[in-house]
């Protein structure tokens, strides 16, 4: 995972942000939503990737389904990944700190 997802000032719980500030790269508020939700969905990916790789490294096998075991470090690292601000909110700083690349793909439709 990026460092920069770790270490951002994003904000843990909702806050209020001005739609100048969001539409301006674009102009275009919609454009911009959209664009800040694929970055979005793409920190949620990583993060994912990351918690279940860390997760498998204190995984215990046992052939009995029945007796589940309660790992005192999974539960750490869950709690960590859970007090991380959500990607939504790491996107969004990305982008109101114009750390997001994005173009335009347009088809051509001369003939």
């Amino acid at each position: 995972m990026n460092s920069n997802i770790k270490n951002t000032n994003a904000p843990i719980s909702t806050t209020t942000i001005n739609k100048n500030k969001v539409d301006a790269p674009t102009g275009n508020i919609y454009e911009s939503i959209s664009i800040v939700s694929k970055r979005s969905n793409q920190i949620n990916v990583e993060m994912k990737k990351e918690l279940l790789e860390k997760l498998d490294e204190f995984a215990t096998y046992n052939e009995n389904l029945d007796e589940v075991f309660e790992n005192k470090e999974q539960i750490e690292v869950s709690k960590y990944y859970e007090r991380l601000p959500k990607p939504h909110s790491i996107a969004m700083e990305e982008w109101l700190d114009d750390k997001i690349y994005y173009r335009h793909t347009q088809e051509n439709t001369e003939d």
